[in-house]
């Protein structure tokens, strides 16, 4: 287009995405508000950073690069920076081979609080700009898009600096690898960089490495050569981890985790004793399981603890529902202010085991407002669940979620205004940057209850008139496997058909959505649905399927479960059948194919399919399962006999293997669910971590047996709903009294 300028330094592109990228720019519409500060021919006022990321509706940007085509919101934030960015992917490692230059990769996500401040500060800088346009070919990665292409080169910064982050920069130089196809060598790697030196108290800034790291591929390539393939070598035994196992491992990993959790257990806040605080380094299901098998009652309290002062805290959202991302400081005050749905179901799922253990009402009200808040704010309107929302709005953080005094009073009302000031201990001159964070600085009597929901409704109903934070809209297997989950879960718990309808209707639109020809889909935004499913999608998608069937009893659901069970094995399993491989065998391969074997922020692929197989055999009866789940739990036994804490939520699927109780509910034919209904309270009456649920009409018992020959023989005993209970196939008499079925679920069993 005519108002468009060439990006300072960049090289001519290819006349056919010249003429996409224009045609794209003609497309948006009148009230478009760019997020540059380079729109209408010149540039805002602001030096490197202004008031808001967005310019003013209607401006024209000066600059579009590639990712205007691209669907996702991280890379389309990027669209009209000066940088002239291109996706990952071969054509820009040839066009980098091609120049004999090296490529700059830049990983983030949408909502990622100093991406964004990188790219105010040094991508949308036109002296910065020019450097990387004339002596790089610029790249840029969703890491939610791309976790293959993330995992191998947070591998990198990691070796090269011993710590890692967001947003993750890395320098590549193009080479072939034995397929024939280009990779790119990391040479070196690091997180935020300053804009220049000295900024941020830092000594070397990015225009200054920028420059250096350019030079020395220049003068020495071979050198640059050497110290990348050393560093891909790192990776490469990184990735594929320790050598799988033979044996199976023992309860006793389980009691070594737990151990290592006490050792760093703050007493007081709750969590590990130290900031900032991730929900995620707390493994309460894994407490709470270890509880029911022992009897440890220091286990339990540190699960209840930790979810209390969570609950109570600033990183809980409790005006709009839900969990911000990370607390700041040690005692869950102070949030970075992001919301990820992955915590939202991973929070969510740990509420449900702790609510049916102890039902008190903070636990319980934090139940049902994270599964709320989840339809609330990231649910789309075709059902499904977005991956996040930002940290900032009107250009500050966290602005969206707090409150002055006078806000508190001109929205509730000073009586009301005035209490919820002292349960929140708000203040005149605020708790977090001259405002305050809604939270309980106390626990509400049983009298208070009703009156802070009313507050939370009120306060809700001015919140939702603010500049609400960005969402990324894109909708993520994996992520919405894990919010399907505690929805179904949290039905189970606090039955809220609400919840269930929500699971069933996001599990329809990722069977419909996020299938092609076959074959599982990672991400989709719009129309839009392109790149594989990886490891974690299959394993998230399947624990989804089995929380669904065994919450609403409908066989649809787990012949869905070992349909893509079977397309698991088939894309990830490792040649020996001992764990499985993050990327499928047809996928392309980033130096290494990673074999997951330490859980993060989200639970590891192999940990959640580790899980899957002991429940499927469980939940069929049929050998080849448990054989599989046996294999999956062998390859991982070296590492938890040394660091059993890596891979908590594995040690899942080894509690449910050492004490997995099977129960099949059998109805008389043609009564129905409704006939056992007096089982399935007695089931919800009592926890049972490690048990697989199956209930089913007798009349349909026939047409399931090829999937669930567990089934084999179970009949409704003289015409009359009944149960059978069994444990590693020696099963209790079978009952049709609902107080003898309910005895037998609370017999313990010696398991050590």
């Amino acid at each position: 287009m005519s108002d468009q300028q060439t990006p300072p330094g960049s090289v001519p592109r290819p006349a056919d995405i010249q003429a996409r990228i224009d045609t794209a720019v003609q497309q948006l519409p009148g009230d478009y508000a760019p997020r540059t500060r380079h729109v209408n021919g010149g540039e805002l006022p602001g030096d490197h950073e202004h008031a808001h990321p967005l310019a003013p509706a209607g401006s024209r940007p000066n600059y579009a690069n590639r990712l205007l085509l691209a669907a996702s919101p991280y890379l389309r934030q990027h669209a009209h920076n000066p940088v002239d960015w291109r996706p990952w992917g071969q054509e820009a490692l040839r066009e980098a081979k091609a120049l004999n230059r090296p490529v700059f990769l830049s990983v983030g996500y949408a909502t990622c609080h100093w991406c964004h401040v990188m790219e105010h500060e040094s991508f949308e800088d036109l002296a910065i700009a020019e450097r990387m346009n004339s002596l790089y070919v610029p790249v840029k990665v969703d890491r939610e898009e791309r976790p293959d292409v993330d995992t191998v080169y947070m591998a990198a910064v990691q070796a090269m600096t011993g710590q890692g982050g967001w947003p993750m920069s890395v320098w590549l130089w193009p080479i072939f690898a034995a397929d024939g196809a280009l990779e790119g060598l990391p040479y070196f790697a690091g997180t935020y960089f300053p804009p220049h030196d000295g900024h941020r108290g830092m000594r070397r800034g990015f225009f200054s490495i920028l420059e250096q790291l350019s030079d020395v591929c220049q003068r020495d390539l071979p050198r640059v050569l050497e110290s990348g393939e050393q560093v891909a070598e790192a990776i490469r035994r990184h990735l594929v981890g320790v050598a799988p196992g033979l044996q199976l491992p023992e309860l006793q990993a389980v009691d070594a985790a737990v151990s290592e959790v006490a050792l760093s257990y703050d007493a007081i806040h709750g969590g590990r004793n130290w900031a900032p605080k991730f929900p995620s380094s707390m493994p309460i299901r894994l407490l709470l399981r270890h509880w029911h098998r022992t009897g440890e009652t220091r286990s339990r309290e540190m699960a209840l603890h930790t979810l209390r002062r969570m609950a109570m805290g600033g990183i809980r959202d409790h005006v709009g529902g839900g969990w911000h991302r990370y607390s700041t400081d040690g005692r869950w005050f102070a949030p970075h202010f992001e919301k990820m749905l992955y915590d939202q179901g991973l929070i969510g799922l740990a509420l449900v085991d702790a609510v049916r253990v102890a039902p008190e009402p903070l636990l319980t009200d934090a139940l049902a407002e994270t599964l709320d808040g989840m339809l609330r704010t990231l649910r789309n309107a075709d059902g499904a669940f977005c991956a996040a929302t930002d940290a900032d709005s009107e250009g500050a953080e966290g602005r969206y979620f707090l409150w002055t005094i006078e806000e508190l009073h001109a929205t509730l009302g000073d009586d009301d205004g005035a209490w919820a000031a002292g349960i929140c201990a708000a203040t005149a001159r605020g708790t977090f940057e001259g405002s305050n964070i809604f939270l309980l600085d106390r626990l509400p009597t049983a009298e208070e209850w009703p009156r802070l929901k009313r507050v939370r409704e009120r306060l809700r109903a001015t919140q939702v008139t603010r500049e609400a934070p960005l969402r990324d809209d894109k909708v993520l297997t994996a992520w919405n496997g894990l919010a399907i989950s505690a929805l179904a879960r949290g039905y189970q718990a606090l039955p809220e058909p609400r919840w269930l309808d929500a699971a069933t209707t996001a599990m329809t639109y990722l069977l419909t959505h996020l299938v092609r020809d076959g074959r599982l889909l990672r991400a989709r935004l719009g129309d839009e649905a392109t790149i594989p499913a990886f490891l974690d999608d299959h394993a998230a998608l399947i624990q989804a399927l089995l929380d669904l069937f065994e919450v609403t009893h409908d066989f649809q659901w787990l012949r869905q479960a070992l349909h893509w069970q079977e397309a698991q094995d088939r894309l990830f399993l490792s040649d020996d059948g001992r764990g499985y491989l993050a990327t499928a065998a047809d996928a392309e391969t980033v130096v290494a194919r990673a074999r997951p074997e330490q859980d993060g922020a989200e639970p590891s692929g192999n940990s959640v399919a580790a899980h899957n197989l002991v429940r499927l055999a469980g939940l069929t009866g049929q050998a080849r399962w448990r054989q599989a789940a046996e294999l999956q739990l062998q390859a991982f036994e070296p590492l938890l006999a040394k660091r059993p804490g890596a891979l908590a939520e594995l040690l899942l699927a080894v509690e449910a293997h050492a004490g997995m109780r099977q129960i099949v509910l059998v109805a008389p034919t043609g009564q129905g669910m409704a006939a056992l209904q007096p089982f399935l309270d007695a089931l919800r009456a009592t926890w049972q971590p490690n048990a697989v649920v199956l209930a089913i009409d007798e009349r349909e018992i026939a047409a399931q047996l090829a999937i669930a020959p567990i089934l084999e023989g179970r009949v409704a005993v003289n015409g009359q709903p009944t149960a059978y209970v069994c444990r590693d196939g020696a099963c209790d008499l079978p009952t049709t009294d609902p107080g003898i079925f309910a005895q037998q679920l609370s017999a313990k069993r010696n398991v050590q």
